[in-house]
């Protein structure tokens, strides 16, 4: 499907020339003086080789048809993380490369939207927020003032996040899975 170049958007998936490429950027650049492009920057799906582009706005590019479903998370082993459709027990496969930083946020038995085309898996997009628990953590000074004074903590996945200085070890917390940011104690 041919769309706008001046549409795209982080995410999407385009075929160039046989190749799919996953569009990692998208930047609309609009001079003074000239005609408007569109730069992106993008990871080749196959190889993983990453490449930038700059097209008119005007321009049309190719959409790969991509199918995106919800999926659990079942397990991690050798081959790669192990999904399941819960409509179908389907069962696919996603290397390394295309679960990427979202690695530690998945916990066993969360739903996923795993983005396919022809059956193998080539983008993941976890739930906004996941609820972990602080393994580690500074003791709070006394005194200490709340506003705006955050300690480092330690969270179950193995990743550091920067929690209030009331949070204390064995507490459950809620991140942003995005970028790993405390949002607010559990209410479990």
């Amino acid at each position: 499907m041919k769309v706008a170049a001046s549409s795209l958007r982080k995410g999407f998936v385009l075929d160039m020339e046989g190749k799919l490429y996953l569009v990692l950027k998208v930047e609309n650049i609009h001079p003074g003086k000239g005609t408007p492009v569109t730069q992106l920057d993008m990871r080749r799906i196959s190889d993983g080789v990453k490449v930038s582009e700059r097209y008119r706005t005007t321009e049309s590019v190719e959409r790969a048809f991509v199918d995106q479903r919800d999926f659990q998370f079942l397990y991690q082993d050798d081959e790669g993380y192990h999904f399941m459709n819960p409509e179908t027990y389907d069962q696919i496969v996603a290397g390394a490369d295309v679960i990427g930083d979202a690695a530690p946020y998945m916990q066993d038995g969360m739903t996923v939207q795993l983005s396919t085309h022809d059956g193998l898996a080539i983008g993941i997009e976890l739930p906004r927020l996941a609820t972990f628990e602080i393994v580690e953590t500074e003791p709070s000074v006394k005194g200490q003032t709340a506003s705006s004074s955050f300690k480092p903590a330690m969270l179950s996945n193995g990743q550091r996040c920067m929690v209030p200085p009331y949070i204390a070890a064995g507490t459950r917390i809620v991140v942003l899975t995005e970028d790993g940011s405390y949002v607010e104690r559990a209410k479990d």
